[in-house]
């Protein structure tokens, strides 16, 4: 299956989820998440049309987009994945949102480099809706301070993300996810993936983050 192929599927299962929850196609961004991907298929995607795309990894993400961002000026850029402080930098430099917030620190950080690179990024916290020890993300308990804090350190805040528990059922989350944005009045909400990106828009996703769906099993 070629990419361009897998989109159209995906964009037929967006236009489903919409029509069911009576929503827009327009109100959910479909990023495509181009971590581990080869510049073939990176191009690939580029050709059948996406321009919105998440990469976990600072370096990674500035080895795939560096030089093309010439070529393609309209990208938006993601970062999906776990920020440490002495990337924080490179990070607004190259990502247009930033989804990953999770401490203090790396709130602080980003503060320090917007300032310094005149850049103001998108940012989004992530919650860790589970309470999983192994996973990043802030704690619910820890969530209010931290949103108190990006607003304190003038940061773009504009939602949250998360990542579900895989042994527990996805919608819990994501309806968790979005009481938590509205109690915030943050409009965006950052969830759902290849395997329940349509649960996610029915709940009210404005970005789903979709790899294997959409570039095929990783080998």
């Amino acid at each position: 299956m070629t990419i361009s192929t897998n989109l159209s599927e995906i964009n037929s299962q967006i236009s489903k989820s919409c029509a069911h929850s009576g929503r827009k196609i327009s109100d959910v961004t479909l990023v495509a998440v181009s971590k581990f991907q080869d510049d073939g298929k990176i191009d690939e995607a580029l050709n059948a049309g996406l321009r919105v795309f998440g990469e976990n990894r600072v370096q990674e993400g500035m080895s795939h987009w560096e030089a093309r961002r010439a070529k393609y000026p309209d990208l938006q850029l993601h970062l999906i994945g776990p920020l440490q402080s002495n990337k924080a930098k490179d990070a607004v430099a190259l990502f247009d949102v930033i989804e990953t917030i999770d401490r203090e620190s790396i709130a602080i950080e980003l503060a320090k480099e917007c300032a310094k690179q005149h850049k103001n990024p998108v940012c989004l916290i992530q919650v860790n809706t589970g309470n999983e020890d192994q996973k990043a993300g802030v704690s619910l308990d820890d969530l209010p301070a931290l949103i108190t804090k990006c607003q304190d350190l003038k940061l773009n805040l504009q939602g949250l993300m998360c990542i579900p528990p895989v042994d527990e059922p996805a919608a819990f989350h994501f309806s968790l996810l979005k009481k938590l944005a509205a109690r915030y009045n943050l409009p965006l909400l950052s969830m759902g993936m290849s395997a329940d990106f349509e649960k996610a828009i029915k709940v009210g996703a404005t970005h789903i983050r979709v790899g294997t769906a959409l570039f095929g099993e990783r080998v």
